[in-house]
């Protein structure tokens, strides 16, 4: 149960007493009946609460893609640097999102952000093999072997295993790669470890979930409940 006023203001964002004079107007009903006492207990989960007649749906969990440019730390604060919190509309940052595992400051394309802990958890988890993929740019040549070796799963130079992974040549100079963890810089380093310096580095799919090609750089949008029903799926 929660009051009325604090279901309202979790959703429409609006100060006190704007609150209070939409629900002493009798703009809001509950369950079909007009209330107009703004810490009338409701029940989110089942009252239906509607404001000028139309329904609001109330969610406690938020799930959101963005297009991450380059420039921007995968962080929601930093005194030193720019963050992707720098990126994201008000009205969202109220809603305590955070991003689900991280993209490099150089590194662009899609960004999950959500207040859901335990769906982040799920999605970087190595035990529940979210695939990540990841097209990239290099220089050098990459060893005849380089696709064996990330089928196999590779050890890098310090002694980090990598579970296996996918690589598929797309061109000379570019790749696409495929992932089910995220470790430091793991992209690169693997990429590395057969012969290549990763010059530009693009993720473009999170578990069957596509970027949105009309997102621009730095924008972001609700994950649509299709696209929701697909990552809940995988765990």
């Amino acid at each position: 149960m929660m009051r009325l006023d604090k279901f309202l203001n979790d959703i429409l964002k609006l100060g006190r007493k704007d609150l209070h004079r939409i629900i002493k107007a009798g703009r809001v009903t509950v369950n079909g009946e007009v209330q107009s006492s703004p810490d009338h207990k409701i029940d989110e989960d089942t009252d239906i609460i509607c404001l000028d007649g139309e329904e609001i749906v109330y969610r406690k969990f938020v799930y959101y893609m963005m297009n991450k440019p380059k420039g921007f730390i995968t962080a929601m604060d930093d005194r030193r640097q720019a963050t992707i919190a720098d990126l994201i509309p008000k009205a969202v940052l109220d809603q305590n999102v955070f991003p689900v595992g991280r993209l490099d400051k150089d590194t662009t394309g899609l960004l999950l952000l959500t207040n859901d802990g335990q769906f982040a958890h799920r999605m970087i988890s190595p035990k529940y093999s979210v695939e990540k993929v990841y097209h990239a740019g290099f220089d050098g040549h990459l060893r005849e072997d380089s696709e064996t070796l990330f089928k196999q799963g590779i050890r890098l130079d310090d002694g980090t295993e990598c579970l296996p992974a996918r690589l598929d040549r797309t061109g000379e100079q570019e790749c696409i790669v495929t992932v089910t963890e995220g470790k430091y810089h793991q992209v690169k380093r693997m990429i590395a470890s057969v012969g290549g310096t990763v010059t530009s580095l693009h993720r473009d799919m999170i578990g069957g979930i596509p970027l949105d090609s009309e997102l621009d750089p730095g924008e972001i949008r609700p994950l649509t409940d299709d696209e929701l029903c697909i990552l809940m799926t995988l765990f």
